[in-house]
């Protein structure tokens, strides 16, 4: 070919990622907001509630009624994952067991990864949890039915745990299970990053539309919730949080609607505490990633995973072998 042929094919494929991912990073690092000016006595009450928030007391007054066979160690945890899973996917548990979730160090930093399920309606399948979390140590059990509707339950639940019985971890990730999670890359981002405070990253959602038709499970009744939008909130399949944001919606979780989703719960939190939202494009949000082994050792996570895809990705991304730019 000539020169001024390879020219061309050379800007059709910059033009090609341009157009792939120039929107995502245009949002990342031109549009991100800006931080809030805490200048509202609220905002600043629940900052300042939550710099002293003594998590003796929570132990025994946790809002739900928690069993754990799972606990944090000693050691300062670098990153505490926190998987949302129903109590009948055991064996998606024991995929993310063998796979991502395998993963105890990035790094040399200590990572943990954990299950967090509601109580299931059948009682064999109880007594199977009972026998799971003995077994492996890794799940807080709420004492509210799993079900769509209480998710954000869930969610409060997984805050409330983390604040009493892991507050030394310094950053939570939580994810869902059908999701795959790059924990290398992950960490090596968040080692990177200066912002020691008022961490909230995750795929951020702009101008959310409350859902008022009462038959959905994300039903938000006007008197609950009157505004037009929620506020910026990052998508629910996995967003990390820093451990005082832990505590700062904890704190302003006082007179939120638990009938809002969980991922949009967060972000009402986060503004009643004065955290922006950060936007990364390395979460997929709800979308799947086509798998390239490349692209996997890159981004944090890809949805809707299938479990011999979660086998095969785990161990090809894990081979140790590098990636040219």
């Amino acid at each position: 070919l000539r020169t001024h042929q390879w020219c061309f094919i050379l800007f059709n494929v910059l033009l090609f990622h341009v157009l792939l991912f120039g929107a995502d990073l245009l949002e990342e690092y031109f549009l991100r907001s800006l931080p809030l000016s805490y200048t509202d006595a609220k905002t600043l009450e629940i900052r300042e509630r939550a710099g002293k928030l003594d998590t003796d007391p929570l132990r025994a007054n946790l809002s739900y009624t928690v069993t754990s066979a799972a606990t944090c160690s000693d050691q300062e945890i670098f990153l505490l994952v926190l998987v949302c899973s129903s109590p009948e996917n055991r064996t998606r548990r024991n995929v993310i067991r063998r796979t991502w979730g395998n993963v105890t160090d990035a790094r040399g930093y200590a990572v943990l990864t954990l299950f967090a399920l509601g109580k299931p309606a059948s009682v064999t399948t109880q007594l199977e949890i009972s026998e799971e979390s003995q077994k492996h140590r890794d799940i807080i059990e709420g004492s509210f039915i799993d079900s769509p509707e209480t998710q954000t339950q869930k969610m409060l639940m997984s805050v409330e745990w983390t604040v009493t019985f892991c507050p030394h971890a310094r950053y939570i990730l939580k994810t869902d299970e059908d999701v795959f999670v790059g924990i290398p890359s992950l960490a090596g981002y968040l080692l990177s990053l200066t912002q020691l405070e008022d961490i909230y990253i995750g795929r951020v959602v702009h101008h959310g539309v409350p859902d008022r038709a009462p038959e959905s499970p994300g039903f938000a009744p006007v008197h609950q919730y009157s505004q037009e939008f929620y506020p910026d909130y990052c998508d629910g399949s996995a967003f990390v949080i820093s451990q005082d944001v832990a505590r700062k919606v904890y704190v302003a979780a006082e007179g939120v609607p638990v009938s809002v989703p969980p991922d949009i719960f967060v972000g009402i939190c986060a503004k009643k505490a004065g955290i922006t939202p950060i936007h990364s494009s390395r979460f997929s949000g709800e979308k799947h990633i086509s798998y390239n082994r490349c692209c996997y050792k890159f981004i944090f996570t890809s949805s809707n995973m299938k479990e011999h895809e979660l086998f095969q990705d785990w161990k090809e991304t894990s081979d140790g072998k590098d990636c040219s730019l």
